[in-house]
Order: structure tokens, then C-alpha cells, then sequence
């Protein structure tokens, strides 16, 4: 998540002054200072300069920029738009034009087979512009990443990932808690000779994320949603 803007950037590829220049960016020119700011203040670990850690979580953030801005498949870098897949908790695996017709943004990370009244965020009802403006709103300071553990290096690298961000501001109708919000979980990404991304599996509870944006109170003045590690969204994934 990012705010628009321009600028230099310490922990992310391919934001030099002439690549920002010379990229089509789907909500403007990307900024991540309020995020890396809220990354070095939350992070729990501090990987040493050159180790497979810190290349690692600096590549995914990397392709997470990618993947969220850019508009234009010619201009990825660290992805391979002929033979990218992507898929959520043993879900089918999706290729970019797939994940184009689900609406991009945070629609394929929110996949879900549940009814649509029980969806506290439905991914059919959103665009990408829609998500982003959801998720911005929601994190004003962005959702930060921080790699917690690597299990291998490439071409097939595994590791242990947290996202977390404040809830500072609304989230479909429920009002900001001002909580952290946190989102742990696994990820595989399969890259080729050019380190450029074939193939993407994420596993984790999208219960972590929804059940603590459903903890404020209701805007419309009814109760609040009760929030459970048991929610119905983490057993209908994929």
C-alpha cells in the first residue's frame, strides 16, 4: 500500500528518477515513506545488509509494487507476465489476465466461497481502484511487510511473512479501532534464471485481517460484528 507520490526508494526496485518517470502507475506515481516509516518502527526482526533475508523481503516488496501499480505488463520487471500464476490457500492458480477479470488490487488475496451476506468484504463487488481506496482508508499509514523467516533461498523461496497496520480509519461501515492489525502467514514464490516471478502461493487466514476490521463500532449505529478466530471467511478460501 502506498500513497501517491514521487520520490526515491531505499527498500523497493525499479523507482529510480527515470524508471518512475518512463512507468504507467494505475493510481499515480507510488510513495511508500509514511509505510517505511511505520516498517522500521513495527519491524520484529532486523536482517543484516546482504543476507538472503534482507534481498528477500526487499524482492518482495518489490514485486508487491509491481504487482498493485503498475499497469502495464511490458514494464514488469520482476515478474514474467507470460508465465505468471498466482494462488490463495491450495486455490486454483490464476494468470494475470485471470486476476484481471477478478478485479485486481486485493481481490485475489481475498478470494472467498462463502454466500455473499456473510462476506464482510466481497471481492466480486470490488475493482482495484475500489479495493485500494478501501484498504488506504482503512491504513492511512500503509500495511507493512516484514519477512519473519526464510526457509529456502531461490529458485523456489519459502518464508514466513507478517503484514500489519493501525486501523485508523473506516472499513465497511465499521468505525476505526485505532488496533493493530496483523496477518502472518507462508508464501512460495518460483522464480526463473532472471529472478523474475513464475509462480506465487499464498496461505493464511484472511480471519486475521476482516475479524479485527469488524471489531469497530457500526457507522450506521447497530452492533458491531463479533470478530472470531473461527470466522467462516478462513474455512471458505480458494
Amino acid at each position: 500500500m502506498a500513497s501517491s507520490s514521487g520520490g526515491q526508494e531505499k527498500y523497493r526496485s525499479f523507482l529510480s528518477e527515470e524508471e518512475v518517470k518512463n512507468t504507467k502507475w494505475r493510481f499515480g506515481v507510488p510513495n511508500y515513506d509514511v509505510v517505511n516509516k511505520l516498517f522500521e518502527e513495527g519491524r520484529t526482526k532486523i536482517w543484516l545488509p546482504g543476507s538472503l533475508e534482507e534481498k528477500m523481503q526487499n524482492f518482495v516488496k518489490t514485486w508487491e509494487m509491481e504487482f498493485f501499480h503498475k499497469t502495464d505488463l511490458d514494464e514488469f520487471k520482476s515478474i514474467d507476465p507470460k508465465k505468471f500464476t498466482f494462488s490463495l490457500n491450495g486455490g486454483k492458480a490464476l494468470n494475470l489476465e485471470e486476476i484481471g477479470k477478478l478485479g485486481g488490487g486485493y481481490n485475489p488475496l481475498l478470494q472467498t466461497s462463502l454466500p455473499e451476506k456473510l462476506r464482510a468484504y466481497d471481492p466480486d463487488e470490488e475493482t482495484a481502484a475500489s479495493s485500494h481506496k478501501v484498504f488506504t482508508t482503512t491504513f492511512p499509514r500503509g500495511f507493512a511487510l516484514e519477512i519473519l523467516q526464510v526457509y529456502t533461498g531461490p529458485p523456489v523461496m519459502v518464508y514466513k511473512f507478517r503484514h500489519w497496520g493501525y486501523m485508523e480509519g473506516p472499513f465497511k461501515g465499521h468505525a476505526p479501532t485505532g488496533e493493530i492489525i496483523e496477518l502472518f502467514g507462508i508464501a512460495i514464490f518460483e522464480v526463473d534464471e532472471q529472478m523474475r516471478v513464475v509462480k506465487v502461493e499464498f496461505f493464511y487466514d484472511p480471519g486475521q485481517l476482516l475479524g479485527g476490521l469488524l471489531k469497530g463500532t457500526s457507522l450506521d449505529g447497530s452492533s458491531a460484528e463479533e470478530p472470531s478466530s473461527s470466522c467462516p471467511v478462513l474455512r471458505s478460501t480458494g
